[in-house]
This record gives structure tokens, sequence and C-alpha cells, in this order.
């Protein structure tokens, strides 16, 4: 008997496993959102500016990493100081941080998909059209975000869905036009 309680205590019941499943899931929300429009509005500054396909590719790697890593580490170092004025902790800081890079390096890299897939193919229709499959793919993972993120505060979806992908499209349209002006400049 005293085995059988053990092993049910330690079971975790649906609705804690419910709980834990939502718990990081505001990390995976917004570290995926900033991911995916940081990377697309490098994507989109190169284009702008009129450079070539392996510029997107190393600034885009690049910031994949770099702001993955700093988003990551600072909410870490946000969830830390909050359960430091806390009583009851209610997130770890290592699973929370984890959960912000993981989304933000995976929704992320779906900007640069259609790059990548150009570069190892060499397929000239991909070469093409790798801004346009960058633009859809893109717009289809700011679509789930915004589906999840209207999930998380039980807010309509569709509205969140809209907000979600004018945020991502205000931010391409502003990093394409800063490309295109500074190209002239320099």
């Amino acid at each position: 008997m005293e085995i059988k309680r053990v092993i049910k205590s330690t079971v975790p019941t649906k609705k804690q496993t419910k709980r834990f499943e939502r718990k990081y899931l505001p990390e995976f929300v917004y570290g995926g959102m900033d991911g995916a429009i940081t990377t697309f509005a490098v994507v989109s500054g190169v284009i702008g500016a009129a450079l070539n396909s392996s510029v997107i590719l190393i600034l885009g790697f690049a910031n994949l990493f770099a702001d993955g890593f700093s988003m990551s580490i600072a909410n870490y170092l946000s969830i830390k100081s909050k359960n430091e004025l806390i009583k009851k902790p209610d997130k770890h800081p290592s699973k929370s941080a984890l959960a912000t890079f993981f989304s933000f390096l995976v929704i992320g890299f779906i900007p640069l998909l259609s790059f990548v897939v150009a570069a190892i193919t060499k397929n000239s229709s991909i070469i093409r059209n790798q801004f346009t499959y960058s633009i859809i793919l893109t717009a289809f993972s700011l679509l789930v975000i915004g589906w999840f993120r209207g999930e998380i505060t039980q807010k309509h979806k569709l509205k969140s869905i809209f907000q979600t992908l004018i945020i991502g499209g205000v931010a391409a349209l502003l990093a394409f036009g800063v490309g295109k002006f500074i190209s002239t400049l320099v």
C-alpha cells in the first residue's frame, strides 16, 4: 500500500500537467514572437538594402543566437529577481529562460528557412522567390503565435492574431525602409 501511495504522489494529475504546460507558454509566445519578428526584420532590412542573400544568412543567424541568448538571460534574471521578492515562487528561472531561448531559436529560424533551403538546393525557383516564401512562412508563424497568445490571455483569438500580424508587419516595413534608406547613403 505504501508503494502505491508513493507512486500516486509522484505522478502528476491532469490538472497539474495542464498547469505545467501553460506555466511556460507565455515564455514560448514572448520568445517566439520576438524571434520571428526580429529575424524577419533583419531579412527585410537586408532585402531593402538590396544586399546578397548570404548577408541575410549571416546577420539572421547572428541575430538568432545573440538576441535569443540575450532575451533568455534577461528572462532568467527577471524571474530570479521576482522570485526573490515573493514568498512563493511560481516559476523556475532556468526553465523560463530555456523556454524563451528555445522558442526564439525555433520560431526565429522560420524567416530564414527559405534562404537556407535556397542556399542548400540552389533551386532557381526557390532562389527567385525566397523573400516571398519568407513572408508567407513568417506570417504563418505569427498567426500561430497570435492564436497561442489569445489562448493564454483568454482573449479573442482573431484579435490576438491580427495584433501579432500587425506588429510583425510594422517591424518588417520599418526594417525594409531603414535598409533602403541607409543603402542610398553608403
